[in-house]
């Protein structure tokens, strides 16, 4: 054991790396939890609200602590290496201090000198692009021959990330590999690891980092715990050394550390092959077959075995300045070096890496880029997104008609090639067959069965399942089975299948990209044959268009593939749903209504997100799960982490950073005309209830200044309300709205988003009409304006949430999840009075209530803590918030809400009247003078 595994890091009191020479009281508690839990492998949940510097306080809080880490690590290395007072010893000590403080200054320079040669490259660049590929020209690999479409042979070949490499392509790979050996000396380190949901949300780390103030190494001599952290101490790097002093400003005369930071994506957002880009589909399937091409045919970005010294120079500039993808993808151009497999190259030595969601979370994708979680440490920013991004990622979905296709693929590749393939592929691909024709005979049948009247078939058969509330001529339109059970259901053929000697076989051949291949290559023909009967005929026709390649895109089996990897692998938690639903898109000679308009989307999904989790949390030194809304944090705990020891779970909410008086919280019980506001949904089509509804905003419009969002549980509710409230219908509220407010409405699509936006902006700002004081959107929860976008300042003086956004019972997924959580519930009860007691985390549910019940209410709650925190965005920032719904009073819901806005920071006035009074005088006290009329 070394001599610094005891040694034990106290949590320090002040943060000098801080950007700010006096952070929030709340923001030091934040960082001192974090370094706590991560010094004491802990994992815990943390919600801090937008706007009190969370991303600043978790890179200053984890940063620290790997200084701290790093001088604890150096100082038990000389130890390790001297023992004792006397003068051998001593001299040890010294000259192996001498030796690792010149390591870290000969990196420092190396770094350095990578920064220079960045910086004058980015002087003189001159990108020179590569003459795209004309219709005439010829494709770089040749796909008329058709023993390129055989399946590879095991002679010679690997297997690696997925591909069957020939040696040469393995040799390319190794050198490009993180963790080949390498004679330029590698520097490894502790990692912080940290994942958000998309790469624009990572854009907003780095610059975070910049602001950073780390200083140098301490001294090894005389390092101490926190010798980074605490104020007052001495540090040095090489021969110069410095005294800190105790205002943090200091920093800027003294050496400070640049972390060392590197972003990872995908060669989706880091390819900088132009002429790939524009001929191919998918990007990962056109760089895999490019790397299996011969030299002249190779990507010419990857640099060849006598360049390599080409991809070591750029993997230091990566790590010499921080750059986020965008900035990566530059590089790599002026360069002209992949920043794709550069990016991984500089993992060993990076500090600070961040990733999106899926890099982090899927092990296939961390064995790809080389990524080792032991003893690391994990944030997960955005925490609100992880459940649901574990449970989608593990999501297989199949249409009926992918499956014919791949179904017609693979029986018209044996056909031509049955001759050419040896005894061990011809069992395989038999094997294959039976499988795809087996379920596509299923769901064939299933879909048929609910599309034609129930009096034209046969008496419903013992293992169809029953629906109480299926209609009396047809059959339930979903379905959920259990992987065993849709074997069952395919036949004998299936269940005699070993399915991962089929995904085995699949992964070797690279059959898929064979048959896929082959398929393009027919089509392709029947292309240039039907544009020479338009030529012969006289017509004219776009040949861009008609020959477009769909080389690189996804093959159909691929998908398939997954599919039965899900199944051979499902455990408990797995379920397989059948759904009948629409084709895509029109299809010639079907008649509407028929079977043939009708397909069925089969899906694989997960019941419980945490075994996909697992890995990670038991692999690294510390997981961080933040956010600016995790409440309620138990459903966290709950779903991810029931199986950790109490003593190593851990939370953190702390409060907001603005005063109390720049928020008001209010639950709104009951409208204008006395009744009870109550918007479940068997109520949203009540005339009265509408009228309540359309007067309750009306009276806003007239109180809010600037920006006023509405936010309704449903797309439906929100469409009735508008249909109901029309002049001829509904006493005209859309019209007195627009007195006071410009009103906009949610579009149905994403691509009219920015466009609303922007013209809500303009209006809040600066109203078109002169009686109007701001303006109004409608919105719906969880759809596209209520997550991940900032309605500051005017944007947003009020939000107000009608309702609660209760998930859709019907949905034959949901209702298998529920019935799953409260059977888990209940063995985990029953084994802890059986006295198994171990490792057993204990769950945190309302009394009276099950744990389904408990699922379904955190899933319509964390729905709208993540839209009312649209709102206040930072310090300065004010807003009412105005919850319409008398279950909001109820405790069970209000506890939910988040810490700063919950318990007896939210109001509950006992009529209209003192809603109305409550927010004219809060808005007054802003400065506005908009009064109710």
């Amino acid at each position: 054991m070394s001599s610094s595994d005891t040694l034990i890091l106290p949590t320090p009191d002040t943060f000098p790396a801080f950007p700010y020479a006096l952070p929030y009281t709340i923001q030091t508690e934040l960082m001192r939890h974090l370094y706590e839990a991560i010094e004491h492998r802990k994992v815990t949940v943390i919600e801090s609200p937008t706007g009190t510097g969370k991303t600043s306080s978790l890179l200053c809080a984890s940063l620290t602590w790997l200084q701290d880490e790093k001088n604890r690590a150096r100082k038990g290395k000389l130890d390790d290496a001297a023992i004792g007072d006397d003068w051998v010893s001593v001299q040890t000590r010294e000259r192996l201090q001498r030796e690792i403080e010149a390591e870290e200054l000969e990196y420092e320079q190396k770094l350095a000198k990578a920064r220079m040669r960045e910086a004058q490259m980015k002087n003189k660049a001159r990108v020179r692009k590569k003459p795209r590929l004309t219709d005439d020209e010829p494709q770089r690999r040749s796909i008329d021959e058709d023993i390129s479409f055989l399946p590879e042979d095991d002679d010679g070949l690997e297997e690696v990330d997925g591909m069957n490499l020939s040696p040469a392509v393995r040799a390319l790979m190794a050198r490009l590999d993180p963790h080949a050996h390498n004679e330029d000396p590698e520097v490894t380190c502790t990692k912080i690891y940290y994942a958000s949901r998309t790469h624009s949300q990572l854009t907003q780390v780095l610059p975070e980092l910049s602001k950073l103030k780390i200083p140098g190494s301490v001294s090894v001599t005389s390092f101490t715990p926190n010798a980074v952290s605490n104020q007052g101490v001495s540090y040095s790097l090489g021969k110069r050394k410095v005294q800190d002093n105790t205002d943090p400003s200091c920093c800027d005369n003294t050496k400070l550390h640049q972390s060392r930071a590197i972003s990872l994506g995908s060669r989706k957002h880091l390819c900088i092959n132009d002429e790939l880009r524009a001929r191919v589909k998918d990007i990962d399937e056109g760089c895999r077959e490019l790397l299996a091409e011969k030299k002249e045919n190779r990507c010419p970005h990857l640099p060849s075995a006598d360049e390599e010294v080409r991809m070591n120079d750029f993997r230091d500039q990566i790590l010499a300045t921080p750059k986020d993808i965008e900035d990566l993808a530059q590089a790599g151009r002026i360069s002209g070096i992949c920043p794709y497999f550069a990016s991984r190259k500089a993992i060993p030595q990076a500090e600070l890496i961040t990733l999106p969601y899926n890099l982090l979370l899927q092990k296939s994708a961390r064995e790809a880029l080389g990524i080792d979680l032991k003893d690391q440490i994990v944030i997960v920013d955005e925490g609100h997104n992880l459940i649901p991004t574990l449970l989608s990622l593990s999501t297989v979905t199949i249409s009926l008609p992918l499956l014919r296709t791949a179904l017609h693929q693979v029986t018209t590749y044996v056909a031509k090639f049955r001759n050419r393939l040896n005894p061990a592929n011809m069992i395989q691909l038999k094997r294959l067959l039976a499988f795809l024709e087996s379920l596509a005979k299923f769901v064939g049948e299933w879909r048929d069965q609910r599309v034609e009247p129930r009096t034209s078939q046969p008496a419903q058969t013992s293992h169809m399942k029953s629906d109480k509330n299926q209609k009396p001529a047809q059959l339930a339109t979903q379905e959920v089975l259990t992987p065993t059970e849709l074997i069952e259901r395919m036949g004998r053929k299936v269940a005699g299948l070993n399915m991962l000697e089929i995904e085995k076989y699949l992964k070797k051949s690279k059959i898929a990209r064979k048959i896929s291949g082959y398929a393009e290559k027919l089509t392709e023909e029947a292309e240039r044959e039907r544009e020479k009967e338009i030529a012969a005929a006289g017509s004219h026709r776009n040949k861009k268009t008609v020959l477009a390649s769909k080389k690189g895109s996804i093959p159909p089996l691929h998908v398939i593939e997954d599919f039965m990897v899900a199944l051979a692998g499902a455990t408990d938690d797995g379920r397989i749903s059948l759904t009948l639903t629409n084709h895509s898109g029109p299809a010639p000679n079907v008649k509407p209504g028929s079977k043939d308009s009708s397909s069925v989307e089969i899906k694989y999904h997960l019941l419980n997100p945490a075994p996909h989790f697992r890995d990670v949390v038991d692999e690294a030194r510390a997981v961080i799960i933040a956010g600016g809304t995790m409440s309620p944090i138990s459903d966290v705990q709950n779903q991810l982490f029931s199986h950790l020891p109490p003593e190593r779970m851990t939370s953190f909410s702390c409060g907001h950073i603005i005063p109390p008086e720049n928020v008001l919280t209010t639950a709104v019980t009951r409208g204008p005309s006395g009744r009870e506001l109550n918007f479940r949904a068997e109520k949203q089509g009540d005339p009265a209830v509408l009228a309540d509804l359309g007067q309750i905003i009306l009276n806003f419009t007239r109180v809010v200044p600037g920006g006023m969002i509405v936010f309704f549980p449903s797309y439906k509710f929100l469409k009735t309300a508008i249909s109901t409230w029309t002049p001829a219908t509904g006493g005209g509220y859309l019209e007195k709205f627009s007195i006071k407010k410009k009103l906009f409405l949610e579009p149905d699509d994403q691509a009219g988003v920015e466009g609303v936006l922007q013209q809500y902006a303009a209006a809040t700002s600066n109203p078109p009409v002169a009686t109007q004081t701001g303006a109004l959107l409608l919105a719906v929860v969880g759809a596209k304006l209520s997550e991940g976008l900032n309605f500051a300042d005017d944007l947003a003086r009020a939000v107000v949430v009608v309702g609660l956004p209760f998930a859709n019972l019907a949905s034959a997924e949901l209702r298998e999840r529920m019935r799953y959580v409260k059977r888990e519930e209940e063995k985990r009860l029953n084994e802890v009075g059986k006295g198994h007691k171990d490792n057993i985390q204990p769950r945190t549910v309302q009394k009276g209530k099950d744990a389904a019940a408990e699922l379904y209410e955190n899933l319509c709650m964390n729905a709208v803590n993540q839209t009312i925190g649209r709102a206040i965005r930072h310090r300065d920032d004010w807003a009412a918030l105005l919850l319409l719904d008398q279950r909001y009073s109820t405790p069970s819901i209000r506890n939910k809400l988040p810490k700063w806005l919950g318990g007896d920071n939210l109001t509950v006035p006992e009529n209209f009247g003192n809603v109305v009074k409550k927010m004219s005088t809060f808005f007054r006290g802003k400065g506005t003078r908009e009064s109710c009329n």
